[in-house]
């Protein structure tokens, strides 16, 4: 089993940048692909990004491309979401999964206008 804990969430202003950490713990990451979720209030979870288990294959939602950047470090067992040029419609809670079995509780990034 994964245990799958996302940190690096905030308040941020329009234009802003953080940067999202998923640490893995009870079983390495290392042969699995990792995504990155969103759910806004009232709306539905939505895919953010996608990385392949050797890190060369990355997906974006058409929303987030050219503005966040995932990847990950398999010695680290973490994955990572670098988020620039941060939008208000961006705020919603983050959530990391291992495939569709395994889910974070999420961090919350909150965009100010």
């Amino acid at each position: 089993q994964v245990q799958l804990v996302e940190s690096g969430g905030g308040l941020v202003q329009a234009g802003g940048s953080l940067r999202l950490s998923c640490a893995a713990s009870g079983r390495s990451i290392t042969f699995a692909a990792m995504g990155w979720y969103r759910q806004a209030p009232g709306k539905e979870r939505e895919f953010v990004a996608r990385i392949s288990a050797s890190g060369g294959t990355t997906t974006y939602a058409d929303s987030v491309k050219g503005r966040f950047t995932i990847s990950r470090d398999n010695a680290k067992n973490t994955v990572y979401l670098q988020m620039n040029s941060l939008k208000p419609e961006d705020t919603a809670v983050y959530y990391c999964a291992s495939g569709s079995s395994y889910w974070g509780q999420g961090t919350q990034v909150t965009v100010s206008s």
